[in-house]
């Protein structure tokens, strides 16, 4: 057995069902053997392409995603991917080819240091020199990827451990023995004794399926001191983020647990979607006020980070209450009343287990919420109505939402445009949206939504591109079409970086470096070998639309050119 055989057979026996990669002669076992054992094979035109496909593949599985990339650039162009899925929290593999082990630093095809690149971005890395050294890591690499706060690893694999020994045996010692000489004698023993130690002792190795990590409970003593503060508020105010989503088993039953708290709730991250479209508990807009307001706070699986103005949102005075994973991220810019250091699904369930009856007094707040959420959805209305040059992306959105299908996953690469997207399409229910997650990544969106189409083949998946992000993975649509995966894409095309043009040009006076053309992404659509469609007006709107679901349906990868016109629907909505 070769080391592409037994990683193959290790995948396989954790349930692995894709592999995501892009070619290269260092993993070219891995690929083949991979293959030949029934996991599907999924190649993309660039890395990062592949490693946000693993990343969000564990995201809807709650499984660990893995990708395959070759040796030098193929390692580094994972970089940006790698950091993406370490701050968002997801479980994946990276595996990377490496040059041979006695060829370590020698001038070898794409030989960098792979360690120290990969070191500051990952929960754990290894380089493996052994065959037999192999499963282990692998085993290692699966379960620090799952356990505590999910993250990716990487594991080296030297390329003289992937091929059939014979062959490798063949490599380094086909011109060693040819001299007479004693020099030649002691370098081809030590050859044949080198390779040798690198596939020894490697039948014995039994494998076996891992269990994934149990969620961290909180301290039960936590409990009844959560129980007492929650007591008092008379404004509280529940956010969740994307931790709450680790265990598909718990989320299933986290609907009922929220129903029975009665807490006003906002969804964030890989959360949103969770309570369904239209549930009455849920708030959409407006948080700021509604932290501004509240006498209680509680942070579940999300950060006190930008994206709360680093705590200022919410008053010195209010009871703050954390859980999270992550022992840093609980003190993060605020110190907590509450700071419990567990799974936020767990600590949510047993609170709703806990309080038996919950208190159920807040009908007047949750109505105040509910009336702000009134007039921002009339607002968007009448924004949505106004003419503007080209398309209105508001009404763009308010079509969008009246025909995407209930089981559809909305996939979200952008500034502006899907930043409008957030505020007007309502997920259709748990892990059914994607988005980069805190490190607010650009270029997410074809590896997002091609994991989603393979492991949501049921479902409908919409990938909403701004017209900037599209340039980073467009060439997708090549991997799109030859894998017949029928995917929507919508580009809004308002020729611009909008969300930094929005802001530069009032602060600083010029547009500088956010100008684009008005692109034919259609038309690349059509030569990569899908479907390309332009919208340019108002009334071609639903025709456009329908079509687009028309020939997804039929199999084919959709790209819809939308041209915008400017709106003032976000003026003054950076975030540093």
């Amino acid at each position: 057995m070769h080391g592409g055989e037994l990683i193959a057979r290790f995948l396989k026996t954790q349930g692995v069902r894709y592999l995501f990669t892009l070619c290269g002669g260092h993993i070219s076992p891995i690929l083949v053997a991979c293959e030949a054992a029934g996991i599907r094979v999924v190649d993309t035109r660039h890395e990062a392409t592949a490693v946000f496909a693993a990343d969000a593949a564990a995201r809807l599985t709650g499984t660990v995603g893995v990708a395959a990339v070759t040796a030098g650039p193929g390692v580094t162009n994972t970089i940006t991917a790698i950091k993406n899925a370490r701050l968002a929290g997801s479980p994946l593999v990276l595996l990377g080819g490496a040059t041979a082990t006695l060829l370590k630093g020698r001038g070898a095809l794409q030989d960098i240091d792979q360690m120290a690149l990969m070191k500051p971005h990952v929960k754990w890395q290894t380089s493996v020199r052994r065959l037999r050294d192999l499963l282990p890591a692998l085993v290692r690499a699966f379960l620090i990827a799952q356990e505590g706060v999910p993250g990716p690893v990487f594991v080296e694999c030297p390329v003289d451990l992937l091929y059939p020994p014979d062959l490798v045996r063949q490599w380094y010692l086909k011109d060693s023995g040819s001299g007479n000489d004693w020099r030649s004698r002691l370098l081809h023993h030590y050859l044949r004794r080198h390779v040798r130690r690198l596939f020894a002792g490697v039948a014995d190795q039994p494998l076996e399926s891992l269990a994934p990590p149990a969620p961290q409970p909180p301290p039960s003593r936590q409990l009844a001191r959560f129980s007492r503060l929650l007591g008092r508020a008379q404004r509280p105010v529940l956010l969740l983020g994307s931790q709450v989503m680790l265990h598909p088993g718990l989320v299933e039953h986290l609907p009922a647990a929220l129903e029975k708290l009665g807490i006003p709730v906002f969804l964030s991250g890989m959360a949103r979607g969770l309570l369904g479209r239209n549930h009455p508990l849920q708030c959409r807009h407006q948080r700021r006020k509604a932290l501004r307001r509240a006498d209680w706070v509680c942070l579940a699986g999300v950060p006190c980070d930008f994206r709360l103005d680093y705590g200022r949102q919410f008053s010195r005075n209010t009871a703050y209450v954390a859980i999270n994973l992550d022992r840093h991220q609980l003190h993060l810019n605020r110190k907590p009343t509450l700071g419990l250091c567990a799974d936020p699904a767990t600590t949510l369930l047993q609170v709703a287990d806990y309080l038996n009856p919950a208190p159920n007094n807040w009908s007047a707040w949750l109505s105040e919420l509910q009336e702000n959420d009134r007039q921002r959805e009339a607002e968007i209305d009448r924004m949505a109505a106004s003419p503007c040059e080209y398309l209105n992306p508001l009404a763009l959105l308010r079509k969008m939402e009246a025909i995407i299908p209930e089981e559809a996953i909305l996939v979200g690469d952008g500034g502006d445009f899907v930043a409008s997207a957030s505020y007007v399409l309502h997920p259709r229910g748990p892990y059914t949206w994607l988005d980069p997650g805190p490190f607010g990544t650009l270029g997410v969106g074809a590896g997002f939504a091609l994991a989603a189409s393979l492991c949501r083949p049921q479902s409908q998946v919409w990938l909403i591109y701004g017209d900037g992000a599209a340039g980073f993975s467009l060439m997708e649509f090549d991997t799109f079409a030859r894998h017949h995966l029928p995917i929507i894409a919508v580009v809004g095309n308002d020729a611009s970086w909008m969300q930094i043009a929005r802001e530069q040009v009032d602060l600083l006076g010029a547009a500088t470096g956010t100008e684009l053309a008005r692109c034919d992404y259609h038309g690349v659509a059509r030569a990569l070998g899908g479907a390309g469609l332009c919208l340019s007006a108002p009334e071609e709107l639903d025709t456009c639309l329908d079509r687009a679901i028309r020939l997804a349906g039929q199999g084919k990868p959709v790209l819809v050119n939308a041209l915008l016109g400017h709106t003032d629907f976000r003026k003054g909505s950076i975030s540093m």
